[in-house]
This record gives structure tokens, C-alpha cells and sequence, in this order.
């Protein structure tokens, strides 16, 4: 074989090695979920926030520096489409204490607070998402008008990708036929309570 012929043909065996070792790192990370947590089965008598009394209620604790998140917020989104009314919904992003005014004002703020009832709110060191037992930015929990647990875990199929999954089928399931055959889910983020995190490996791989 000529050697130019050589040289390129290790050159396309290395880069189709190199491309084939990046996709299976995304795909390691991308499936890899946040740490496991138990949500409290019963509403905390501490929390800051009522549950409905005559509905259901959701909550979804989120990292605003987590693009990961983004599939999440639209997920959620999906699940107030289909089920307009009949559940109140909460969004609570950490903010440690301390930190500038408005860092947890970023474009993940505003994708949730435009999604038609859905109520944004500031959880200053991460307050909130530690008395539901929430760690992993998109952890979402569903409470019935009595302040039992229906749900909890992820609505995404993976790290930053939307599309149908367990989650958000028991979630609606749970809503309009009062039933669903998973209760519970993992969920595909990076850690709620890191302060000086930009979620830069997560931007990196995410963004993908």
C-alpha cells in the first residue's frame, strides 16, 4: 500500500475510534441518573408551601445552572398541557444563600414561569428541596389533596432528553385514571445543592 494510502487510512481508523469512544461516554453519562433519594410519604409539617386541598399537587426542584434541566421543564410543560386543571404546580429553584441577586433568574426560570400554572419560586439553600429529601436538579413529586405521595423521580428518559417515558406517563396517568404501574423513577440531573457549579461537564454533554 502507498504510503500516503497508509497514513490515511489510520488516520479515518483513529478518528472513527475516537468518535465511537465519545459517543459511548455520552451515552455512560447521558444514562447515568442522579443519586437516589426516598421523598417523604406524608407533606412536611415544616414546608413553606400549602398543598391543595381539592387537587393534587407537584413539585419540581431544579439547579438553575443545569442545561440538563432544560428537558425537564419541557416535560413539564407536556404534563400541564394534558392535564390543565387538575393539579397545582410548583417549581423551586436553590439559591445558596448569599449569592448575587437574581443568579437563579436564568433562562431556565424563565422557561418555567412561562408555562401556564406553573408557580416559580426561590429556595434559599436549598431549604425546600432538602425537607422533601430532593438532591438530583428535576427530581419531581406529585402529593393527592391530602398530602400523600403519588410520585416521585424524573420525567426524562435521560440526561437533557425529552421524549416519552415512566415518569411523565405516571404522572398524567395519575391525574386523569387516579392510577399509574410506577410510582417512583429515577431522575437524570446533576446535584441540586453544588453553589459554585455552572454545570460545565453537564453543558459540555447536554448540549449535545
Amino acid at each position: 500500500m502507498p504510503k500516503k494510502g497508509f497514513v490515511l487510512t489510520i488516520s479515518v481508523m483513529l478518528w472513527v475510534a475516537a468518535v465511537g469512544f465519545g459517543l459511548h461516554k455520552l451515552w455512560r453519562y447521558s444514562s447515568n441518573p442522579g443519586v437516589a433519594t426516598s421523598a417523604p410519604e406524608n407533606w412536611p409539617a415544616g414546608s413553606q408551601i400549602s398543598f391543595a386541598s381539592n387537587r393534587p399537587t407537584l413539585l419540581m426542584f431544579a439547579h438553575p445552572h443545569c442545561p440538563c434541566s432544560r428537558a425537564s421543564i419541557g416535560e413539564l410543560a407536556l404534563i400541564m398541557t394534558r392535564c390543565k386543571g387538575r393539579l397545582n404546580a410548583y417549581v423551586l429553584f436553590y439559591k445558596p444563600k448569599d449569592f448575587p441577586v437574581e443568579w437563579e433568574k436564568t433562562d431556565l426560570w424563565d422557561s418555567a414561569a412561562d408555562i401556564p400554572g406553573v408557580n416559580v419560586l426561590q429556595d434559599e439553600d436549598g431549604g425546600e428541596a432538602r425537607r422533601f429529601q430532593a438532591s438530583t436538579s428535576g427530581e419531581t413529586l406529585l402529593y393527592d389533596e391530602h398530602g400523600s405521595l403519588l410520585f416521585s423521580g424524573g420525567i426524562t428518559v435521560s440526561r437533557g432528553h425529552s421524549g416519552d417515558n415512566a415518569g411523565r406517563s405516571a404522572i398524567v396517568s395519575l391525574l386523569t385514571e387516579g392510577t399509574a404501574e410506577e410510582r417512583k423513577t429515577v431522575t437524570f440531573g446533576c446535584s441540586i445543592y453544588d453553589p459554585s457549579s455552572a454545570c460545565e461537564e453537564e453543558k459540555k454533554l447536554c448540549d449535545k
